[in-house]
């Protein structure tokens, strides 16, 4: 099955623990607090593999998560760092963040791409230690990797797209001027995947050309298969038009020629603006009058126009011939803008955010990530709520409770953790 649109989430990995430990050596008095930093966490990392070609891969799996920092131990030793999580897709992959809808990548290249970062390892006790405070007893959590939830749509990187009616032709000429093998039947939809070909036009030259499957009126609005592929046709540089000029089916070319153009530019009106270039099929079932209505119709139009029957190869080498040439006039394949803002700084969400509310004068602070803070302060040491202290002031908490119009001596609920708030 070709799947070209998936939605899936990813975590970076969380940061290893730092840890409490103090240094024990025989003849060694009082050796002082020696706990190690943990490990970073893995990233998730986008990469692109060229012998993929759909996202089928994805159907089944939709969360993906990379390895946790290793906590740190005594004597100074440091946690290993999660391993990273390489994801791999087809090229011309747009990756979007999905609150957002912000195009954060666009995997037509071979650069890699790391979505979500691991969490820092936290800072063992050693970090901690002053000529006041020699033995502290506490240390600092990692921190949570980057999560997000991401959408990834295939965009196929070709520089011609085939376009038309069901049973034009299109797949017959893709096969017989390039190496690809498409289904050919004399029965609608026989394509119901994009085909990509590569033609050859001696060495060192050559260009990519899409079969998509074939459009009818109505398509933009979600009738037949090709709405589905329409978005495959935006990154092509050209359009080569393939009209049934026969009217085998009992259809006027010159009514397909411009249904078709209609549903592009409902579509995406700027596809209306690519170059086009305008094939006359089946031609050994028509007759000359039918050949030279259609031709001066397109000629009028002010496009080349070609006429061809694609099974015997007539009219082919001077139509890709054509082809090639308007290629190299044009610019390379169109690469989607991405956000310049970094990923981390996505409105999105905020790793440390808080809200606070006022209930019968307590001021109640809620933030899931002071949980794991909370539950390693002791209450009792006075050095560790110093430490709860700065987390309070840095993270700009104790700002917000200004704001809000607390004064000394009012109450702060901290999830069941009650004090007396004292500037």
């Amino acid at each position: 099955m070709f799947v070209d649109i998936v939605k899936i989430k990813v975590s970076g990995g969380k940061g290893g623990n730092g840890a409490v430990a103090f240094h024990r050596e025989k003849y060694v008095a009082s050796g002082g607090p020696d706990g190690g930093d943990g490990g970073k966490g893995g990233d998730i990392i986008f990469r692109v593999d060229p012998n993929l070609s759909t996202l089928a891969d994805f159907r089944y799996k939709r969360v993906y998560k990379a390895e946790n920092g290793k906590d740190g131990r005594g004597n100074r030793c440091y946690g290993k760092k999660g391993q990273d999580l390489v994801i791999k897709v087809p090229r011309g992959t747009v990756i979007r963040e999905l609150s957002t809808d912000t195009i954060i990548a666009d995997m037509s290249g071979d650069e890699d791409f790391v979505a979500a970062k691991g969490g820092k390892g936290g800072w063992g006790n050693q970090h901690f230690a002053t000529p006041t405070r020699q033995a502290p007893r506490f240390a600092k959590d990692g921190m949570p990797g980057e999560e997000w939830e991401l959408q990834l749509e295939l965009k196929l990187l070709a520089d011609v797209g085939l376009l038309g009616f069901p049973n034009v032709g299109k797949s017959t000429l893709i096969s017989v001027v390039s190496e690809a093998k498409p289904n050919i039947a004399n029965y609608h939809f026989t394509t119901i995947t994009p085909v990509l070909g590569v033609v050859y036009m001696g060495e060192g030259s050559s260009f990519v050309m899409a079969d998509i499957p074939g459009l009818i009126e109505g398509a933009a609005d979600g009738i037949g298969l090709g709405h589905q592929f329409l978005k495959h046709v935006e990154r092509c540089r050209m359009l080569v038009h393939i009209v049934d000029v026969a009217g085998s089916e009992g259809r006027d070319p010159i009514e397909d020629f411009e249904a078709i153009n209609e549903e592009l530019a409902k579509f995406n009106p700027e596809m209306v603006d690519l170059p086009q270039i305008v094939a006359g099929n089946k031609i050994d079932m028509a007759s000359d009058e039918q050949v030279e209505r259609f031709r001066k119709y397109v000629e009028d139009k002010g496009l080349q126009y070609f006429s061809i029957c694609a099974p015997i190869k007539e009219g082919t080498k001077e139509l890709i011939d054509a082809v090639a040439a308007k290629l190299a006039t044009l610019p390379p394949i169109k690469r989607y803008e991405t956000s310049e803002i970094p990923l981390a700084q996505l409105e999105k969400k905020d790793d440390h955010g808080f809200t606070i509310r006022v209930e019968d004068d307590v001021y109640i602070v809620e933030a899931d990530w002071l949980i794991p803070i909370l539950n390693k302060i002791d209450y009792d040491d006075y050095e560790s709520l110093q430490y709860l202290q700065r987390v309070l002031q840095s993270s700009g908490i104790n700002d917000a409770l200004v704001e809000k119009g607390i004064e000394d001596g009012d109450t702060v609920d901290l999830y069941d953790i009650e004090f007396e708030y004292i500037s």
